[in-house]
């Protein structure tokens, strides 16, 4: 299985082009959430994407000697297509601003991974989120429940020619290690609190 960890935002709901940098007094973000997936000891590859919108990121990447795919920065969907048209594996894809994220966590979503599925999405559910103060811009009804999007998937991309027409399965897990993305000022006050 193949570790890929999206760091080529533009940061815009943070309005901070190097989002993925903060937390320095532990170490940047992406740093802990790539090595949240090495501690998992799940993935013969690790992958940060990167891409003009965050040259910082990438020079910290390059600097750490992780692996990198550098794609065109025009949109999440799009620079994950063109990764995903390279490799012909199962895939973890992970967002790289989850500051709760830990090797355990990877653990328990790497095992619902089914390759006879193209393509599942974690998610979590939005009483989770309310309980710990945290909204979110991207939700579905799943199971009869308001559900939100993690930023993790699992992906068979032996099953993939494009993201068009992708069947998508879904997977809950209730868990404040995935639930928590720092895509604006209020969830990194949030974290700064907990």
């Amino acid at each position: 299985m193949i570790g890929i960890v999206m760091a080529g935002g533009k940061g815009s709901r943070m309005n901070l082009d190097d989002e993925k940098l903060l937390l320095q007094y532990k170490k940047p973000i992406i740093l802990h959430v790539i090595d949240s997936l090495k501690n998992s000891n799940y993935f013969s590859k690790i992958i940060a994407i990167t891409s003009p919108n965050s040259p910082k990121t990438k020079t910290l990447l390059e600097e750490n000697n992780i692996e990198i795919f550098d794609t065109s920065g025009i949109g999440y969907v799009e620079d994950l297509n063109s990764v995903l048209q390279k490799f012909n594996d199962s895939i973890l894809v992970a967002s790289g601003d989850m500051p709760l994220l830990d090797n355990e966590i990877i653990q328990t979503i790497v095992n619902h991974y089914d390759s006879q599925k193209t393509w599942t999405s974690i998610l979590v559910t939005d009483r989770l989120l309310t309980s710990i103060g945290i909204k979110s811009d991207y939700s579905i009804i799943h199971n009869q429940q308001k559900c939100h999007f993690t930023g993790i998937s699992l992906i068979n991309s032996q099953k993939i020619n494009s993201l068009e027409n992708v069947e998508e399965n879904y997977v809950v897990i209730d868990d404040k290690r995935i639930a928590l993305n720092l895509n604006t000022t209020q969830d990194y006050d949030l974290l700064s609190t907990t």
